[in-house]
């Protein structure tokens, strides 16, 4: 059994626990069943780093993680440390994750699954056989960029500000991952940004537009201001095969786009960085975009779903493991033909809880692998 696959296991808070139990399971099957096994190591991210260490996470989580080939996330957060200094905070881990292992490029596929096409809120016509990409900077822009922070005015009142700032390199970076991506799948790269009101929407929009031109061969770039974006993927969003965007603008748009799936919690991510020059692989995190869910955490309730397709995502990116990740994704569907958790449930279906959605998924694996 292959076992040089270094993954930090990190489930971090609320759900976050329960859903990475759950892959645990997948992972034991895929060793028993294809030999394909992982050196892991477990660490506290978040809500429960701060508990134990005062610091949502630590220089040595942090090392580790960075010598690790991929990282699979859980959650972080819950209403318990709403009153705790910014700094700290669950969610200031993950971002210096983020930030640390420089994982500029965050990847959301928005796919609706056959079985779930009656789960979306909008028609089934709409968003039968939707498949689209977003692709989300994650390392510069309003939630890191500066000047940030809340000034005291000296007059009884304060002033909160953060700045959207962008430079042509990392405008470039993340485009070519966006043209890389659009080459891959059907050619179609749509840029998004608000150049008709920000700065760094004119720049982004001149550097994409230069970036297409010098090295774009074989993609179809349009350009489209963020707000009719948001319009367009509720109205039409199969028009669209790859989103390119900045941080705040891919926060908004890629949780829009989940709902057109049926649910936060069928979405999984990728957050990759530049690859290795040694090994071609690229620092990478995943993680499902559904949050910690604290009102149904620790109830057996939480969908593990979006999880076990960040951990497909994991396969294929970091592993070139094509074929074991397709067999989790087909599993996955196979599974929503009869069980559905209470967030994706439908007429006709077996209301299951987290243990009942995992087993449905790994009965479907050892069907698929007759």
């Amino acid at each position: 059994m292959a076992s040089n696959r270094k993954v930090m296991v990190l489930p971090g808070d609320g759900i976050g626990n329960e859903v990475m139990q759950a892959n645990m399971k997948i992972i034991d099957w895929l060793a028993k069943h294809r030999s394909l096994g992982f050196d892991l190591s477990e660490g506290l991210v978040g809500g429960a780093a701060y508990d134990v260490h005062g610091t949502p996470l630590t220089d040595e989580t942090l090392a580790d993680s960075i010598a690790s080939d991929a990282v699979l996330f859980g959650a972080v957060g819950t209403p318990k440390y709403d009153g705790v200094p910014f700094e700290v905070r669950p969610e200031a881990g993950l971002l210096r994750l983020r930030k640390e292992m420089d994982l500029f490029a965050n990847l959301r596929p928005a796919m609706v699954f056959p079985t779930l096409v009656d789960a979306s809120t909008l028609k089934p016509e709409v968003v039968s056989g939707l498949d689209i990409m977003i692709l989300r900077e994650l390392c510069g822009g309003s939630y890191f960029a500066e000047p940030r922070g809340i000034d005291d005015l000296g007059d009884g009142t304060k002033r909160g500000y953060d700045t959207n700032a962008y430079t042509t390199p990392e405008i470039e970076r993340i485009g070519r991952v966006g043209m890389e991506l659009a080459r891959k799948r059907d050619g179609r790269l749509t840029s998004v940004e608000k150049a008709n009101v920000m700065h760094s929407g004119v720049l982004w929009r001149q550097v994409m537009t230069a970036l297409h031109a010098a090295e774009g061969e074989g993609v179809a770039l349009s350009h489209m201001y963020a707000d009719n974006c948001a319009m367009q993927l509720v109205r039409n969003p199969k028009q669209f095969d790859v989103i390119v965007t900045d941080n705040l603008f891919g926060d908004l748009l890629s949780d829009c786009a989940a709902m057109l799936t049926g649910s936060l919690g069928m979405l999984p991510s990728a957050s990759l960085g530049t690859p290795d020059p040694e090994t071609g692989l690229p620092k990478a995190m995943y993680e499902p975009v559904h949050g910690s869910a604290p009102d149904i955490a620790g109830k057996g309730l939480a969908n593990p779903l979006a999880q076990f397709l960040s951990f497909a995502m994991m396969l294929r990116y970091s592993f070139d493991q094509a074929d074991e990740a397709g067999l989790v994704e087909k599993a996955v569907n196979m599974a929503l033909e009869s069980k559905r958790t209470g967030d994706i449930m439908a007429p006709g279906c077996e209301q299951t809880d987290t243990d009942g959605m995992t087993k449905a998924v790994l009965d479907a694996m050892d069907r698929l692998a007759r």
